[in-house]
């Protein structure tokens, strides 16, 4: 029996038991993780999972319902599930804010991969970790060394009663390295690429593409390096952040923010609400001119590139900011009517168990058009900052502080001492608004997400957000705050 069998029998099923539109979404996912810890592999997993599931519309109101069996009777009662679900909502509903789509599509959609991750043998990934974790252990400082590569391949097929039928094959990879160095005093660690590693959409040449060999032994020197290292000064001065760390500010103060259902109090789990409204936009400065932030879930490498959303929605580039005005939300088709605006297909879930919600996918600022050398230019008092160890941000997504793995002085415009454990805090929007430099493409970088949560029950989200290094002016930074 084919999914196409299965979904035909769950949409008459569904439309029959009283649903004005119902759709089915078909999962199989594999995962694979290798790691490698001082010396020993201790982790080699490979899981997958496979089932399905069905949203149903009922008088405005939706059900949603899942299910691992692949029969008749399995989609049937699930289908009935489902719309039982949507009766009961509709019944105590205030508010019927749902309507069926009229979107038709029948597509597919293959993530294009330069070599495919399987064509690796299980003895050459290890190996490839082994060389990278004794690389890391580059002084007897060194305590713990660990590297890991992931891979995951989803094959999704959507079907709807508007006679949408999408078949999906999505392939997403990353790996990373740390070291920790201990000393009797301190202990300070440094990860590359970034703070988690490199995580792309692609096969193995994203693992390639992360050099981890060619720059273990420098991210166990530099662990090392932090140890003696003067401790970050305090005050007011000039920022400028690492590439992956403008990413994770971009994640944390935006990303959050912008979800259209925080902001319309439609979903406050996991990550709070959102300052931002509505009637903002086209009129608040989110952030200077040099500022422009877009989803883009059409971007090559992007580490949530799809051709279609969970609800059936084509991926599409719309702006978020522009110029530094907050032009637009992320979006699901509901909540985008009600503000009159088309969704920009950020709906998705976890896997086949979970319903599907308004996600951070790819929300990438766009370079500028400064050298990353250059950004140092101008600056006579700052810190340069790489690769985010700590955050904290409110449920707002307001006020916040980062620290950073590993820290430089800038002096006169030129880089000079490594400092250790700096910080940086601010307020949202007035940290953006003092951004005065982004770098431009030649260090810009898709970085990936493999681990935003939100919702409850909690769903799991990989997502992106590409980002040049960026320059900030008179930022507080470090534990303390000079008048």
């Amino acid at each position: 029996m084919t999914f196409d069998t299965l979904a035909a029998r769950a949409l008459d099923t569904a439309t029959s038991s009283g649903a004005s539109y119902a759709d089915i979404r078909f999962d199989d996912g594999r995962a694979e993780r290798a790691e490698v810890r001082n010396g020993d592999v201790v982790t080699l997993a490979d899981s997958r999972s496979c089932g399905y599931g069905i949203r149903a519309l009922v008088d405005g109101a939706w059900g949603f319902a899942a299910s691992a069996r692949l029969d008749d009777t399995g989609v049937d009662e699930t289908a009935a599930l489902a719309v039982a679900i949507a009766k009961a909502g509709a019944a105590i509903a205030k508010h019927r804010f749902a309507q069926a789509p009229t979107e038709r599509y029948v597509d597919t959609f293959r993530t294009p991969v330069v070599r495919d991750p399987a064509s690796v043998p299980l003895g050459d990934r290890v190996a490839l970790l082994l060389d990278v974790e004794r690389a890391l252990h580059a002084t007897s400082s060194i305590r713990v060394g660990r590297a890991w590569i992931d891979l995951w391949q989803t094959e999704k097929v959507f079907y709807s009663t508007t006679g949408s039928r999408i078949a999906q094959t999505i392939l997403q990879s990353g790996s990373g390295c740390s070291a920790l160095a201990v000393n009797d005093d301190d202990a300070q660690d440094r990860s590359y690429p970034g703070d988690i590693g490199l995580y792309q959409s692609g096969g193995w040449e994203i693992v390639d593409a992360a050099a981890l060999r060619e720059n273990a032994a420098r991210i166990g020197e530099e662990a090392t390096q932090l140890l003696s290292a003067p401790q970050c000064p305090s005050g007011v001065r000039d920022v400028i952040l690492g590439g992956s760390q403008v990413s994770l500010q971009i994640h944390e103060s935006l990303g959050h923010a912008a979800e259209l259902d925080r902001i319309m109090g439609w979903e406050a789990n996991f990550s709070g609400t959102s300052f931002l409204r509505a009637s903002e936009l086209g009129k608040l400065r989110y952030g200077s001119p040099h500022v422009t932030i877009v989803i883009d879930n059409t971007m090559p490498r992007g580490f949530a590139t799809v051709g279609y959303d969970d609800e059936g929605s084509k991926s599409v580039v719309d702006d978020i900011v522009r110029d530094g005005v907050l032009v637009g939300f992320e979006s699901s088709r509901d909540t985008a009517r009600t503000i009159g605006r088309a969704t920009n297909a950020c709906v998705r879930a976890e896997n086949w168990r979970n319903v599907p919600m308004i996600r951070m996918c790819n929300l990438n600022l766009l370079p500028g058009n400064v050298p990353f050398d250059a950004l140092f230019d101008g600056v006579d008092d700052g810190i340069y900052m790489e690769s985010n160890r700590s955050w904290s941000i409110d449920d707002h997504r307001l006020n916040f502080q980062f620290g950073c793995q590993i820290g430089w002085e800038i002096k006169g415009g030129k880089k000079t001492r490594m400092v250790k454990n700096p910080t940086y805090a601010g307020v949202t929007p007035q940290f953006w608004n003092a951004c005065d430099a982004v770098a431009d493409e030649h260090s810009w970088v898709a970085w990936g997400t493999p681990n935003c949560g939100k919702g409850e029950p909690m769903q799991t989200g990989r997502t992106a957000q590409a980002a040049s290094p960026a320059r900030f002016r008179n930022v507080r930074v470090g534990v303390g705050y000079d008048a």
